[in-house]
Protein backbone atom coordinates (compact mmCIF):
# COMPACT_ATOMS: atom_id res chain seq x y z
CA UNK A 1 0.00 0.00 0.00
CA UNK A 2 1.60 3.45 -0.76
CA UNK A 3 1.53 6.17 1.44
CA UNK A 4 1.08 9.81 0.76
CA UNK A 5 3.78 12.19 0.97
CA UNK A 6 2.72 14.95 2.81
CA UNK A 7 4.45 18.31 1.44
CA UNK A 8 6.85 20.21 4.36
CA UNK A 9 5.55 23.78 4.81
CA UNK A 10 7.83 24.16 7.83
CA UNK A 11 10.66 26.34 8.12
CA UNK A 12 13.70 25.16 9.34
CA UNK A 13 16.20 28.54 10.20
CA UNK A 14 18.50 26.05 11.94
CA UNK A 15 18.80 24.31 8.82
CA UNK A 16 18.38 27.38 6.86
CA UNK A 17 15.30 26.01 4.76
CA UNK A 18 12.40 28.04 3.95
CA UNK A 19 9.72 26.17 1.85
CA UNK A 20 8.38 28.29 -0.69
CA UNK A 21 9.61 31.54 0.90
CA UNK A 22 10.69 34.84 -0.20
CA UNK A 23 13.59 35.52 1.78
CA UNK A 24 15.59 38.54 2.94
CA UNK A 25 19.09 39.73 4.63
CA UNK A 26 20.56 42.85 5.46
CA UNK A 27 23.13 44.08 3.21
CA UNK A 28 25.93 45.78 5.25
CA UNK A 29 26.36 49.63 5.10
CA UNK A 30 23.37 49.90 2.91
CA UNK A 31 21.08 48.77 4.83
CA UNK A 32 22.69 50.22 7.82
CA UNK A 33 21.45 53.35 6.34
CA UNK A 34 18.05 52.21 4.62
CA UNK A 35 17.20 49.42 6.73
CA UNK A 36 14.46 48.27 4.20
CA UNK A 37 16.98 47.91 1.56
CA UNK A 38 18.27 44.27 1.47
CA UNK A 39 19.17 41.04 -0.50
CA UNK A 40 16.38 38.68 -1.57
CA UNK A 41 15.93 35.42 -2.75
CA UNK A 42 13.54 32.90 -3.10
CA UNK A 43 13.18 29.46 -1.73
CA UNK A 44 11.76 25.81 -3.83
CA UNK A 45 9.43 23.40 -2.07
CA UNK A 46 12.27 22.09 -0.05
CA UNK A 47 13.34 25.28 1.24
CA UNK A 48 16.44 25.47 -0.54
CA UNK A 49 17.07 28.92 -1.21
CA UNK A 50 18.04 30.41 -5.10
CA UNK A 51 19.47 33.95 -4.69
CA UNK A 52 21.02 36.19 -7.64
CA UNK A 53 24.00 37.01 -6.13
CA UNK A 54 26.29 38.37 -8.18
CA UNK A 55 27.23 38.86 -11.79
CA UNK A 56 26.58 35.92 -13.28
CA UNK A 57 25.85 33.36 -10.16
CA UNK A 58 22.85 32.18 -8.58
CA UNK A 59 23.81 31.05 -5.41
CA UNK A 60 21.65 27.77 -4.08
CA UNK A 61 21.77 27.08 0.00
CA UNK A 62 23.76 29.78 1.17
CA UNK A 63 22.67 33.62 0.52
CA UNK A 64 24.87 36.24 -0.87
CA UNK A 65 25.00 37.90 2.73
CA UNK A 66 23.94 35.82 5.46
CA UNK A 67 21.63 33.89 6.62
CA UNK A 68 17.71 35.14 5.97
CA UNK A 69 16.51 37.55 8.95
CA UNK A 70 13.25 37.80 7.62
CA UNK A 71 10.52 35.56 5.42
CA UNK A 72 7.33 35.74 3.24
CA UNK A 73 5.97 32.25 2.92
CA UNK A 74 3.71 31.82 -0.32
CA UNK A 75 1.13 29.53 -0.90
CA UNK A 76 2.54 27.03 -3.67
CA UNK A 77 -1.43 26.19 -4.47
CA UNK A 78 -1.37 29.37 -6.61
CA UNK A 79 1.29 28.73 -8.53
CA UNK A 80 0.17 27.32 -11.94
CA UNK A 81 0.64 23.45 -11.40
CA UNK A 82 1.24 23.50 -7.44
CA UNK A 83 4.65 22.38 -6.42
CA UNK A 84 5.67 21.25 -9.54
CA UNK A 85 4.84 24.70 -10.74
CA UNK A 86 6.74 26.43 -8.37
CA UNK A 87 10.02 24.24 -8.33
CA UNK A 88 10.09 25.15 -12.22
CA UNK A 89 9.82 28.93 -12.18
CA UNK A 90 12.29 28.91 -9.45
CA UNK A 91 14.72 26.75 -11.47
CA UNK A 92 13.97 28.67 -14.74
CA UNK A 93 14.17 31.84 -13.32
CA UNK A 94 17.88 30.82 -11.74
CA UNK A 95 18.78 29.77 -14.97
CA UNK A 96 17.82 32.96 -16.54
CA UNK A 97 19.91 35.10 -14.26
CA UNK A 98 23.08 32.70 -14.20
CA UNK A 99 23.46 34.50 -17.46
CA UNK A 100 22.87 37.95 -16.50
CA UNK A 101 24.91 40.75 -15.21
CA UNK A 102 23.76 41.93 -11.65
CA UNK A 103 22.97 45.79 -11.30
CA UNK A 104 22.52 47.56 -7.47
CA UNK A 105 19.36 49.17 -8.87
CA UNK A 106 17.49 47.04 -11.78
CA UNK A 107 17.88 43.62 -12.96
CA UNK A 108 18.85 42.80 -9.01
CA UNK A 109 18.19 40.08 -6.87
CA UNK A 110 14.49 41.58 -6.19
CA UNK A 111 13.87 41.03 -10.13
CA UNK A 112 15.37 37.56 -10.29
CA UNK A 113 12.06 36.76 -7.35
CA UNK A 114 9.87 38.44 -9.43
CA UNK A 115 10.76 36.77 -12.83
CA UNK A 116 10.43 33.39 -10.69
CA UNK A 117 6.93 34.30 -9.67
CA UNK A 118 6.46 35.56 -13.23
CA UNK A 119 7.39 32.11 -14.81
CA UNK A 120 5.15 29.74 -12.51
CA UNK A 121 1.77 32.51 -13.22
CA UNK A 122 2.36 33.06 -9.21
CA UNK A 123 -2.05 34.06 -8.51
CA UNK A 124 -2.19 34.29 -11.74
CA UNK A 125 -0.32 36.90 -12.54
CA UNK A 126 2.86 37.74 -14.76
CA UNK A 127 3.40 41.52 -14.07
CA UNK A 128 5.83 40.87 -10.94
CA UNK A 129 9.04 43.21 -11.25
CA UNK A 130 11.56 44.28 -8.72
CA UNK A 131 9.63 47.42 -7.31
CA UNK A 132 5.95 45.41 -6.64
CA UNK A 133 8.04 42.12 -4.92
CA UNK A 134 9.80 44.63 -3.01
CA UNK A 135 6.63 46.34 -1.55
CA UNK A 136 4.52 42.98 -1.83
CA UNK A 137 7.38 41.22 0.88
CA UNK A 138 7.64 44.49 3.06
CA UNK A 139 4.33 44.30 3.89
CA UNK A 140 3.75 40.42 4.39
CA UNK A 141 7.55 39.97 5.85
CA UNK A 142 7.80 38.41 8.93
CA UNK A 143 11.47 38.09 11.02
CA UNK A 144 12.80 35.14 12.24
CA UNK A 145 13.55 35.71 15.65
CA UNK A 146 14.36 38.96 17.23
CA UNK A 147 17.67 38.47 16.82
CA UNK A 148 16.73 38.79 13.11
CA UNK A 149 14.74 42.19 14.01
CA UNK A 150 17.94 43.43 15.41
CA UNK A 151 20.70 42.46 13.06
CA UNK A 152 18.10 44.54 10.72
CA UNK A 153 17.65 47.42 12.79
CA UNK A 154 20.71 47.88 15.85
CA UNK A 155 22.92 49.32 13.19
CA UNK A 156 20.67 51.96 11.88
CA UNK A 157 19.83 52.97 15.26
CA UNK A 158 23.24 52.84 16.00
CA UNK A 159 24.26 55.02 13.00
CA UNK A 160 21.53 57.21 14.38
CA UNK A 161 22.01 57.93 17.62
CA UNK A 162 25.75 58.43 16.81
CA UNK A 163 24.54 61.07 13.90
CA UNK A 164 22.44 62.84 16.66
CA UNK A 165 24.79 63.10 19.16
CA UNK A 166 27.38 64.86 17.21
CA UNK A 167 24.62 67.04 15.73
CA UNK A 168 23.60 67.96 19.71
CA UNK A 169 27.75 68.35 20.50
CA UNK A 170 28.73 70.27 17.42
CA UNK A 171 25.98 72.64 18.49
CA UNK A 172 26.81 73.11 21.80
CA UNK A 173 30.04 73.52 20.84
CA UNK A 174 28.87 76.92 18.53
CA UNK A 175 27.10 78.31 21.80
Amino acid sequence: MAEECEENFEIDAKQNRYPYCIVWTPIPLITWLIPLIGHMGIATSRGIIRDFAGPYFVAEGNMAFGNPTKYWQLDPNLAENGTNGWDEGVDKASKIYCKRMHYLCWDNCHSHVGTALNLMSYNGESNHNMVKTFFCFTYNCKYISFYAFLKTWLPFFIMMAIIVSLSLFSNMAHK
